[in-house]
């Protein structure tokens, strides 16, 4: 797969173990330069990275990663982080930054109310959730293309439905064009975590959306 526009050409793959740095790079900086919650609970880069890396083991062991790279020199310019929705989380989590626990906490509720007591068994449900493009490929569709090659790996792999957490307008817009509905919603500036309304900064934004897609032809 390849995307070539003003004499830049990008290549599209399967995210691999020896990835792992770039992508830990890439993403920490995305997030918490760009990403609404993460900038709204305080999330260095340094944090979010940590994050990354715990997930990169279990991304390269399950093989639905995509990942995007300048063609010339190799460079990640760009991830779309998934997972089999059923498979456990990695050991760690609990250890990250706690600024990440209204995240999670939010995130969770979406989670919770979609699956709605039932149970997804390996290999059905596929988990795009974190979509992060550098800045000095911005605007040449990556992001789309990133989600489009996810899709149809995941379909070829035999996944029935694709889901993920949308956390702020660009990235529903990009998951709409994709085919994604939208099944749970809700609101930053309604939400409150022990109390405090962690997300008031970012109620522009309205709230994570939770969405999904069939894959069966």
């Amino acid at each position: 797969m390849a995307d070539s526009r003003e004499h830049v050409q990008i290549d599209y793959g399967v995210f691999v173990s020896f990835d792992t740095e770039a992508m830990v790079r890439l993403l920490g900086e995305v997030f918490s330069r760009h990403d609404p919650p993460a900038i709204a609970a305080g999330l260095t880069n340094t944090e979010f990275e940590a994050f990354v890396r715990l997930l990169c083991p279990k991304a390269a062991a399950e093989g639905l990663t995509i990942v995007a790279r300048l063609a010339d020199t190799s460079e990640m310019v760009g991830a779309m982080l998934t997972e089999d929705s059923a498979s456990e989380m990695p050991e760690g989590i609990n250890r990250l930054s706690e600024k990440f626990d209204p995240i999670f906490d939010i995130l969770g509720q979406l989670d919770t109310e979609y699956r709605s007591g039932r149970t997804a068994r390996l290999g059905e449900l596929l988990h795009l959730f974190l979509l992060g493009v550098s800045d000095r490929v911005a605007g040449r569709g990556v992001a789309q293309q990133l989600v489009a090659a996810c899709l149809e790996h995941g379909r070829r792999r035999g996944y029935r439905v694709a889901i993920t957490e949308a956390t702020n307008k660009v990235s529903q817009h990009i998951f709409r064009k994709q085919g994604f509905v939208t099944r749970v919603q809700r609101s930053y500036e309604a939400h409150r975590f022990n109390g405090r309304p962690v997300f008031a900064s970012i109620a522009e934004h309205g709230g994570p959306m939770l969405m999904d897609k069939s894959l069966i032809p």
